[in-house]
């Protein structure tokens, strides 16, 4: 696990513990099997661009086996997790989030969907378990995909959109851009504010936005994870092992011109247990064109954003610090005549 000394603590970044920051019991669920999902996926990603679904079909047996493996590497000292090749952009990574001077109290390991597991190097890390872990990575990264298709498909069916895989296309194309990443937060209790003896919380991994159309987030029973509503209060999401939760992304923000609003997000750290989550981000091929989509343009409604390459976004996402606004430098320029 991470191991910090006292005095390194103080380089991480905290927020002060408000009282107003609360478990929320408002986080809108979708059940998957049942009519109404469509509609409640909808009025969720409009008022929240989060929710969580049950009845998601990925296997808790997966899941579990999975997390026991992941529980296992991040259990090693920091010289083998190294052996899985440093994080660059992709294998293991601790502390750093990005490369633009972002740190978090955690540490990671980021795989590609379409990456070729025999050749990433698992091996030195995990030995005569690498194979076990290689099958159970590409069972679970299908299975969640399949799953964040079928979300897809029914978020163009509430929308009233004729093509229903106008945003899963995005995700089954060969060539999609998809992301896993394992995240482990060590416990790390809040530190002491010496000028008026509150406590403050250690940030696990800074507030941001995720550039990707969705992410589908799982994680262990502990809590963490705090979303900001609209009027830019933060809840915090209870944890629920047997659950996903859903974010919507900065492109299909753009690609429902603002209707669905991507959800800003943080990881605090917990002060007495480990925290795990699994997160896929669905993304579109590098090359793939992303704009409002012209059906859900209505009348003299106005273009938010401008079209614009994956690629391009990506890079420019990627060059900004968390907590910057990505979408601002692809925003249609308003006409003020």
């Amino acid at each position: 696990m991470v191991v910090l000394s006292k005095t390194s603590l103080e380089q991480y970044p905290c927020i002060r513990n408000l009282k107003q920051t609360i478990f929320s019991t408002e986080i809108p669920m979708v059940d998957l099997s049942k009519p109404d999902a469509k509609n409640l996926i909808v009025k969720a990603c409009e008022e929240f661009g989060f929710f969580k679904v049950i009845n998601h079909g990925v296997s808790m047996k997966c899941i579990s086996l999975l997390e026991s493996e992941a529980v296992k590497f991040f259990s090693m000292s920091i010289d083998q997790k190294e052996k899985a090749g440093p994080a660059n952009p992709f294998g293991y990574g601790n502390k750093k989030i990005g490369q633009n001077g972002d740190i978090g109290w955690v540490e990671y390991l980021l795989l590609t969907n379409n990456q070729d597991f025999n050749q990433f190097k698992l091996s030195p890390a995990f030995g005569k378990d690498s194979d076990k872990l290689r099958c159970l990575l590409s069972e679970y990264m299908s299975s969640v995909k399949k799953m964040g298709c079928e979300i897809l498909e029914l978020m163009a069916s509430g929308l009233n959109i004729e093509e229903n895989n106008v945003f899963s296309k995005l995700l089954m194309d060969k060539e999609s851009d998809c992301i896993f990443r394992l995240n482990h937060y060590p416990p790390c209790p809040p530190k002491s504010n010496l000028n008026n003896n509150e406590n403050e919380n250690v940030i696990g991994f800074g507030e941001h936005t995720d550039p990707q159309i969705i992410s589908l987030l799982r994680s262990n029973n502990t809590s963490g994870l705090q979303i900001r509503l609209k009027d830019k209060s933060w809840i915090s999401v209870p944890s629920d092992h047997n659950s996903f939760f859903v974010n919507v992304g900065d492109s299909l923000q753009v690609m429902t011109n603002g209707r669905f609003k991507s959800v800003r997000h943080r990881v605090l750290a917990n002060g007495f247990k480990s925290r795990l989550s699994m997160i896929y981000f669905g993304g579109p091929s590098l090359n793939e064109k992303i704009a409002p989509l012209p059906c859900l343009i209505k009348g003299n409604e106005c273009l938010l954003y401008r079209e614009f390459t994956w690629f391009e976004y990506k890079k420019s996402a990627y060059a900004t610090r968390l907590s910057d606004n990505r979408l601002c430098h692809f925003e249609r320029i308003k006409d003020s005549s």
